[in-house]
Formats: structure tokens, sequence, C-alpha cells
């Protein structure tokens, strides 16, 4: 071709078949030389049905990478899209075990080179790592984009040992609906129906699961590669964006890894950086190329000559529940953990954060339940309103801690380390510690923040309950954060004994006391600006394949609504992520789908906490029209968590399927 870019062709509907019998289905980009100069492969696997909800993005990377030489392969997992079998749980070693054979077929078609590499989000940059880990012989580098290295702390499912409310109950009715879609006539053919049924049949309620499992036990470690860095060999790009949940995998992966590895952090949230918002985006395919080139055609590309770490130091901005883009600068480090810098030490006094303590006293502290409004997603997609607003209402409900002004501009890179000597009145409470940029105007834009669940002081996996009013040592990390504080502004530690609807609330109000007098102290990653930071090559624009020619039959309109009952004191917050709104694809699919979820407390009664969710998936194509509807209700006393979730599904208007799913599970140290 005249530009340069290798012409392609498509296999779709590709069959890889699996030892057992089954078979799962992919859909393949290659160069048209393939067949004579055979190519790398670069594998992207996960259950996100690759001929309707990532069509759309499908389309924008994977023949970008053909274009240049690679055969790039997207594959539904056992149970998802046109695969067959039942999907029964996250990253399963079933689903491990599919992949190493999806790799050994690839790996041994005759217009592959022999060398495979894996790329992934979200769920396929989870299992790329945990592939990575099982060392398939054909796989020579990976990667992996807004993952974890653990399951159980750093995923949907808990934070700092504490149900993440928010994020629970939504998530695995999104699995029960997800799970029970059917596959596509057009590309199966007849059996569709009998493979619909199989699912329907086979469909678990995982949340019960993830309950059952509260601290970290085998169920979790299962996955978790931070169990054994050392299992990964083969080379890792580590990708993430601050305003995305995943973001501390990168650095303790870059710290722990002993493989070739590189990391890359840029104001994002969960989405691929080349359309990451807020921006400013980069061009990520580019960078993906230059890692390719080298790992899977041993060509001079320069990039392992670069720093091992390239992130963007956000500067001081006004909170807003939005931004197109962050303003900041790219900085690199040559690797991580850096040399030892300056870190910033601050005590807690009750006059404030102090360079040193005035004297021994004590803060003590009980929150509202509804501290945590303003928080923002827990896990940011570029939604209107993702980001967390100002935090003056939260750091009022809060025990808030002021510095003085500061006298100079302060660059954080790392996570904020705050240590605190501590008693609770109640057998089970937990801290959140958030940490925030204090204007001149008063504004509180928030830096970050973190959790504990104090019972889990000792460790996720060895739980134990408080002896109350007795002090405790414990250390909280927060979350990692590149940010510039600049001169005249403060530093703000706020704490709440609550959280609401991030995290499930504590069965009783609790009050904290926190030891002062040097006894608590706040640990800042301070970092002085290099002059390196000023010669780094810079990233191209974005560059993305054409477009697929999607049409939107609905936009997406992605809502958060706060209301207060002055009368009764309940607080609701409604929202809907709309990921999809309502969409038709080239080969006449549609796909409408609808999730809103309510969060419901009062304001003074933690067990009156309520999350209520429901989800309508349509698949249709002419007269073929399918639907799942989902609803789902989790609370909670003293004692146990209570979940009920029913799953209907539908062919035209007859319902096919119905089956009601009721658990209750005691409370474990939450």
């Amino acid at each position: 071709m005249s530009d340069g870019l290798e012409p392609l062709r498509v296999i779709d509907p590709a069959w890889i078949p699996l030892s057992d019998g089954s078979r799962l289905c992919a859909r393949i980009w290659l160069p048209q030389s393939a067949e004579r100069e055979p190519v790398p492969a670069i594998l992207e696997y996960l259950p996100y049905r690759k001929d309707d909800v990532t069509a759309a993005d499908d389309a924008r990377v994977h023949p970008y990478f053909a274009a240049r030489g690679y055969a790039s392969v997207r594959v539904d997992i056992r149970g998802s899209g046109d695969s067959d079998g039942v999907l029964l749980d996250e990253y399963s070693r079933q689903e491990q075990d599919d992949a190493l054979q999806v790799i050994a077929w690839l790996a041994a078609q005759p217009w592959c080179s022999g060398a495979v590499g894996m790329i992934g989000i979200s769920w396929s940059g989870f299992n790329s790592l945990q592939v990575a880990a099982r060392r398939p012989p054909a796989l020579r580098a990976i990667i992996t984009t807004c993952s974890t290295d653990d399951r159980y702390d750093n995923d949907v499912h808990y934070l700092g040992g504490v149900p993440l409310a928010c994020y629970l109950l939504p998530w695995a009715t999104a699995l029960l609906s997800f799970n029970a879609r059917p596959p596509d006539p057009a590309i199966v053919g007849a059996r569709w129906r009998d493979l619909w049924l199989q699912r329907l049949d086979g469909n678990v309620e995982l949340i019960r699961t993830w309950l059952e499992h509260q601290a970290r036990d085998d169920y979790w470690r299962h996955g978790s590669i931070c169990e054994d860095y050392d299992a990964i060999t083969c080379p890792v790009l580590a990708v993430g964006g601050w305003a995305d949940a995943y973001v501390d995998a990168i650095f303790r992966m870059l710290q722990r890894l002993s493989c070739p590895r590189l990391g890359l952090v840029g104001p994002w949230g969960h989405q691929w950086p080349h359309d990451g918002r807020p921006g400013p985006s980069i061009g990520f395919l580019q960078e993906a190329l230059r890692w390719w080139d080298h790992w899977l055609k041993d060509r001079p590309t320069g990039i392992m000559d670069e720093p091992m770490l390239r992130a963007w130091m956000q500067e001081s901005v006004a909170p807003r529940p939005d931004y197109e883009e962050r303003p900041g600068r790219w900085i690199a480090e040559p690797a991580w953990p850096p040399a030892a810098g300056e870190d910033l030490r601050l005590v807690l006094d009750s006059n404030g954060l102090l360079r040193e303590p005035t004297g021994d006293a004590a803060l003590s502290h009980c929150s509202g339940q509804t501290v945590g409004l303003e928080a923002g997603a827990w896990c940011a997609y570029g939604n209107p309103a993702d980001m967390p607003t100002d935090q003056r209402r939260d750091d009022t409900l809060s025990l808030s801690l002021d510095s003085e002004p500061l006298a100079r501009r302060v660059e954080l890179l790392g996570r904020p380390e705050l240590r605190l000597r501590v008693a609770s009145d109640q057998p089970s409470a937990f801290i959140v510690a958030r940490l925030c940029d204090v204007a001149p105007t008063g504004s509180s834009t928030l830096i970050t923040r973190g959790v504990l669940n104090l019972c889990h002081r000792a460790g996720h996996d060895q739980p134990q309950a408080l002896e109350p009013n007795e002090p405790v040592e414990v250390s909280i990390r927060m979350k990692s954060v590149a940010y510039a504080l600049p001169p005249g502004h403060r530093v703000r530690l706020a704490l709440s004994t609550c959280y609401w609807p991030w995290l499930w609330p504590s069965p009783r109000p609790t009050t904290i006391t926190i030891a002062t007098g040097g006894l608590s102290d706040l640990q800042l990653p301070a970092r002085r600006p290099r002059a390196e930071d000023d010669q780094l090559r810079p990233f191209e624009r974005p560059a993305r394949a054409p477009e697929l020619g999607v049409v939107q039959l609905r936009s997406r309109v992605p809502e958060q609504l706060i209301t207060r009952d002055v009368a009764t004191g309940t607080v609701r917050l409604r929202m809907r992520r709309d990921f999809a709104g309502a969409v038709r694809v080239p080969s006449g699919l549609e796909y409408h789908d609808y999730d809103p979820v309510t969060f419901t407390i009062l304001e003074d009664d933690p067990l009156s906490a309520r999350v209520e969710c429901a989800r309508r998936i349509e698949l249709r194509r002419g007269d073929w029209i399918t639907r799942i509807e989902v609803r789902a209700v989790m609370s909670a006393d003293a004692r146990d968590y209570r979940v009920t979730s029913v799953l209907d599904a539908y062919e035209g208007e007859t319902r096919v399927h119905t089956r009601t799913f009721a658990s209750t599970i005691p409370r474990c140290h939450s």
C-alpha cells in the first residue's frame, strides 16, 4: 500500500478448538502477506463480547496492529459471546487453562511466527498477568492496562478490608446479567438456544461467593500475582491513570517484578490512553507498537532505553466533577522506588498538621453516615460526574486537620502514609483518610485517600476484633498520586469512620480517639523536579484504526443524583453509568443496556444502608429479540449481610427462564 500499511484480511468467526471438545469464538485481523511471511500474534482475551459491547473499541485497536505486521486476535472466553460453555467466576483456573491452549494454537498457525503477546484493559489486563504467571512458552511479552496484581485489596470487592458497597452488588448484578446473554444465531446457528439455556441454568450469583470470603484467603490468592511476582518472566508494560482504581498495582509491579518492565501513568480513568479522560490523551498505540516491535520482532525501537516510569504530574486545580484535561507535565523516574527523596513528615496535633508536636493530647471523632457523598466514582470512566467534587462538606463532617500555608511548591509522587495510634469504642471500625489541597479561597480538592478496616491491622488474612477503647498502632497507605501543591495552599488530612456509598457502614456508629504528641503522623512522598523531566521524548498524538460505523440508537446518559428527605433524614444517591446506551453494529445486531443503581441510607443509622440494582439488556436483530432482566437488593443488620437477586430471561415476550437467589451471610469483622 502507498502508505506503507499492510492490506488486511479478517477471519470472522474463527473457531479455536479446546482439548475438551469446546470451541472459543475469535475474530482475527491478519496482514494479507502473513500466509507467506508469518507474523507475531497479539491476543486480547475477555468476556465482554467482541460482536457487540467491545466491537467499536476492538475496531480502533486490533486493525491498527494488523496493518503494521501483526496478527491481532480478539477471543471471547468460555461462556461469553459466541464461545461454548458457562462462565462460572472471574479469573478461574479454567479461564487460564483455556488461554494456554489459545496461545499454543496461535503459535502453531501457519501465519504466525510462533511469538505471541497479550494486551488487555481491565478484565483482559488482569488475565494477561495471570496467564503470564503460567509461563506459556510462546508468550513473549504483555501490555496490561488498568489491571491489578491483588484481587482482594485492589479490585471491586473490598477496599482496605471493607466491603466496597459502591461496586460489590452493582458488579455482581452486571455479571449475573452479562453471563446470561445468549450467543448470536447468525454466528452459532440453530444451537444458539441450547447454548443460552445452558448458560441460564449454570449462572451463578457471585456476590454470595465474595461475601463468604471477607478476609484474604486462598480464593483471593488465586489469580493475584502479588503472591509470587517471580512467576512472571516475560516483559511487562503496565499502564494506567491517576483517576483509575488500579493505579497502585503499577508501582507494586515496578518494584517487585524481576522481569523487564516499564510503567506509564497518565491523568486518565479506566480507559485506553488514546481515549483517556481527563486528558491529555496520548498516542498509546504507537507506544504499544514500539513495545511489540522490540519484544516480538527484535527490532531496535529504543523503548527499553527509556526511564522505568513515566507519569503525569498533576497541577493543583479547583474541584470539579469533570475535567476535559488535567494541567500538568510528564515526569520520569529511572527506577522504582526512586532514590531516597525528601519525604515531608507532619504530626497530628490539636492545632492541625504540624512539623513538631505541641504536646500530648487526644483527638476524638464520630462521623455521620453521609460522609462520602462528595467522593466521586471509585473508578472513573470519563463520565461527567466521576471526579470528586469540593470536599468541604465531607471535611466538615470529618476530623479535619490543616497544615500551615506552604512556603514553597511541593510535588508529591508515590503513596502517602498515615501512622496512627488509635482506639475505637466498638469492636469493629474502619478509618478513611483523605488528603486534600486547600486553596486560599477555601476550596478543598481531593488529592488521594486510603482506607483500613481496623480489624485487619495485622493483615487482611488475619482479622481480629478490636478491644474497645484499647489503643492500637496502624498504618494507612493512601492511593498512589502525583500532585503539585502551590505555595500558599494548605494540606488537609480528613479522617472519618464512614464513607457512604463507597464503603459498607460498620454495624454501629463508631467513635475513634487518636493519640497526638508525636504518636500519630503523616508521611508525604515529596519529589524535587529534575532537569531531565524537561528533556523527555514527547508522546505522539493519538492514532487509531478507522471507526467501525456503529449506529448510536440511544445516546449514553450517565446520571448521578443526590436527594435528601428533610423529614426522615433519608439520603439517596441514584446513578447510571450507562456504558453502552443502545447501539447497532454493522452486522445488524442491536445491543440495548440500562443499569440504574440506588444507594439509600439514614443520616444516623448505619443499619439502614441499602443498595438496589436493576439491569436490563436487550439483544436483537430483526425478529430475533432477547432480553435479560436482573433486580437485586443488598442490606445488613448487625450480624448478617442479606442479598436477594432475581434473574429473568425473555425470548420475544415469552419468559424462558426465571430464578431467585437469596443469601444471608454472617458479617466477619466488618
